[in-house]
């Protein structure tokens, strides 16, 4: 790609420093504000922090709004308050301020923008107008662990005719990514050396949806360029969208930062953990005078940090802590994880 691409001109813009190395580990919580915190996310914010921390790298909270349907300001203040009550900081973020604002996505809204149309003018994206309801009806094969179909580019070659015929009967269209790669690979700390096809990736996907939202894979890869990410940590459910996001690097001329996918929290029957689990959430748990460092040291022992189930501060835990301790397997709670959690936090 020319170096005097328009996206190349933002990318300038957005991340100075290009392709240089990155001399310092600086992770982030992102979490979004659609309900409050359970033991999934306690799980993965821990391990960022300890990573981070464990390198003397700073951190970054970001609150990522970007789906105005779901997204509740109400529960930003629940977030802050149970990520304090884990013994959790961060050096940046969202009430504190620092040199990357703004440290919410909904404020960041006019820059996504500049890049998507940056990316017009350089031909890789194109509107699609394609509809929910037909996609769904399309056969298509299944693209990695049955995350959905790959996209079978029916708006890449539309006409100017063709599209204005669309728009004229009212519709409204998405702007996907088009890649020509076979292949898109990265390095995780877990899961090693990844490599997938774009169509294991789910095809060409919208970088802003028809109704005008901005997607995740924009948003955070831009915010994360901005505020000098260099390491991301999550749970292994967004290991598929990895590579939309590396190349989404590679578009901007930038690194992407160390990733670390991490085993999910599910529950006793092997469920994954969301946010209708209530009796999970941190807050509640605070109000059956269960402590932060039962949650910490019992969250530390299923994902391999620790040999023995007990209590233990983030910062005890930190003088131990390395990647390749973490149990590669899913955490699964036990049945009667509300008592055992009140049983150790009342141990001595």
């Amino acid at each position: 790609m020319s170096s005097l691409s328009n996206l190349a001109k933002i990318a300038a813009e957005i991340c100075p420093a290009g392709t240089s190395p990155h001399c310092t580990v600086k992770g982030r919580f992102a979490p979004s504000p659609t309900g409050y915190m359970h033991l999934g996310n306690a799980w993965s914010f821990l391990v960022c922090w300890l990573a981070a921390r464990a390198k003397n790298g700073r951190l970054v909270l970001r609150i990522e709004d970007i789906d105005p349907d779901r997204s509740k300001p109400e529960f930003v203040d629940g977030i802050i308050e149970d990520l304090k009550w884990l013994g959790l900081d961060w050096d940046e973020g969202v009430d504190i301020g620092g040199k990357c604002e703004p440290y919410t996505q909904s404020e960041s809204t006019l820059l996504y923008s500049r890049v998507i149309e940056a990316l017009q003018k350089d031909g890789l994206v194109y509107p699609c107008y394609c509809t929910r309801k037909e996609l769904r009806s399309l056969a298509s094969a299944p693209h990695l662990s049955d995350y959905g179909s790959a996209y079978p580019e029916l708006c890449l070659h539309l006409s100017e005719e063709e599209r204005g015929e669309r728009e004229a009967a009212g519709r409204r269209s998405s702007m996907r990514l088009h890649c020509e790669k076979a292949e898109i690979g990265f390095t995780d700390a877990l899961h090693g050396d990844c490599c997938m096809s774009w169509k294991e990736c789910g095809g060409d996907f919208p970088l802003r949806r028809s109704d005008g939202v901005f997607a995740y894979q924009l948003a955070v890869v831009v915010d994360d360029m901005r505020q000098g990410i260099t390491q991301v940590v999550r749970g292994e459910d967004i290991l598929h969208c990895t590579p939309r996001q590396v190349y989404l690097y590679e578009l901007f001329g930038c690194t992407p930062p160390e990733y670390i996918h991490l085993p999910l929290v599910v529950d006793h029957e092997g469920e994954r953990l969301a946010k209708r689990h209530r009796h999970f959430e941190l807050c509640k748990m605070r109000e059956d005078g269960i402590s932060a460092e039962a949650v910490v040291g019992y969250l530390a022992y299923l994902g391999g940090l620790t040999p023995t189930c007990q209590k233990m501060s983030v910062r005890k835990l930190l003088d131990t802590f390395s990647i390749g301790q973490i149990n590669t397997n899913a955490l699964q709670l036990e049945k009667d994880v509300i008592e055992r959690l009140k049983g150790l936090s009342n141990a001595c």
